[in-house]
This record gives structure tokens, C-alpha cells and sequence, in this order.
């Protein structure tokens, strides 16, 4: 994950790039060890209490994006 710059100290404008920065790369991080996750046949619910957060929330944010990359997703019994 090349490319993201943090610096250690400076002024507000350069700490408030390093938050977008992180930011930037905690989507990306998240959004690959989802659809890892979901390749190897986790369920959503696995995968939300993994992340603290609601299945309705991780569903929201990734099922389009993990139906377009060809993700085969497991339904609710």
C-alpha cells in the first residue's frame, strides 16, 4: 500500500493530510479483507460482528461492489 505519507509532526495542515490519508487507506484495507472474507464464504452477520457494526451496515456499504467484482455472497437462511 504505497503512496500514503504520515508525517510525525507539523503543522495542522499536514496532520489533517495524514487523517485523510489514514482514512484512505483503512477504506481500502476494509473493503479487501471484506471481500476476502466473502470468498471463502463468511456471512455477512460474521463478518459485521467482526467489525462491531450492524449486518444491514456491511451490507449496505459493500454488496455492489462485491456483486461487481464477481463475489458470489451467501443469502440468509
Amino acid at each position: 500500500m504505497s503512496g500514503v505519507e504520515i508525517p510525525v509532526s507539523g503543522d495542522a495542515a499536514d496532520e489533517l493530510a495524514a487523517v485523510v490519508a489514514l482514512r484512505k487507506l483503512a477504506d481500502r484495507l476494509e473493503d479487501s479483507a471484506i471481500e476476502k472474507a466473502m470468498r471463502t464464504g463468511w456471512s455477512w452477520l460474521e463478518v459485521a460482528e467482526a467489525l462491531g457494526v450492524t449486518r444491514q451496515a456491511v451490507h449496505k456499504k459493500h454488496a455492489r461492489r462485491l456483486i461487481d467484482a464477481g463475489v458470489k455472497l451467501r443469502r440468509r437462511r
